[in-house]
């Protein structure tokens, strides 16, 4: 199965804990059951500085009383290369992506954008698939990497990838340049204002999950979806109208 394992999920030691919450998102909805998050990353080299952001994440997600998991791409074939998409890395890919609330992707930049890899992997999550859509509606938090100053270019691809994909893309992001640096031998990233920006992002990410799980149904409800399905609407189920109908009070 492509999953990544997770090394020390505890071991936090770059997070000041004396102004962490470790439930950021209390009192905007529910947090159970625990908010589901698939966290994809863009290089598969052994040392990959994408990845090693993303098991950060991972690790505050689940600070934070998330569900957690990274899918690993190493397997993955290219689009195409095999007949019906019938490869076991890619329903594993898509199954994880439709049992996830959110996503964080995370994106080294090579030549002024997201790499192959990243893109191989959202290129693979069809819009609908057997009436399921694996990313409609889900939240998402964009994050990269760069070898040398920071930019800003794969976080803005990232957003353009997100909504055409039709999730809900979190305002916050992470842009760690120098990537190189910020990590120790054990790779572990250290304590910067580049660690403390994940930090927020996975604040907000989580914060944006919670406030939206409630209303996702009705956010992705589409009048051409009901078009082409020939789901009419009748106004005893029609859930829309609540609303935007007038408040007349009682006495």
């Amino acid at each position: 199965m492509p999953l990544r394992t997770l090394s020390d999920p505890d071991h936090l030691p770059a997070l000041d804990r004396r102004y962490a919450l470790d439930r950021p998102a209390l009192r905007l909805g529910a947090g159970e059951p625990p908010p589901r998050i698939l966290l994809l990353y863009g290089s598969l080299r052994e040392r990959s500085y994408s990845r090693l952001c993303v098991e950060e994440a991972a690790r505050l997600l689940q600070f934070f009383g998330c569900e957690t998991r990274i899918f690993d791409p190493a397997t993955l074939p290219l689009p195409d290369q095999v007949t019906g998409d019938d490869h076991p890395a890619v329903h594993e890919l898509r199954e994880l992506s439709i049992w996830s609330e959110g996503h964080v992707w995370c994106s080294p930049e090579r030549h002024g954008q997201i790499t192959g890899i990243m893109k191989l992997q959202v290129d693979h999550l069809p819009l609908s698939m057997g009436g399921m859509r694996p990313t409609q509606g889900r939240t998402l938090a964009v994050m990269q990497v760069s070898a040398g100053s920071q930019s800003f270019n794969s976080v803005n691809t990232l957003r353009v990838l997100g909504r055409w994909m039709r999730m809900v893309t979190i305002p916050n992001q992470s842009s760690v340049a120098k990537a190189f640096n910020e990590f120790d031998e054990a790779g572990r990233m250290k304590s910067s204002s580049y660690y403390d920006r994940i930090v927020d992002v996975m604040e907000e990410l989580v914060r944006f999950t919670i406030l939206l799980r409630p209303h996702t149904g009705q956010l992705v409800d589409r009048y051409s979806e009901r078009k082409d399905a020939g789901v009419a609407i009748h106004p005893t189920t029609d859930s829309s109208n609540i609303a935007v109908a007038p408040h007349v009070p009682k006495y």
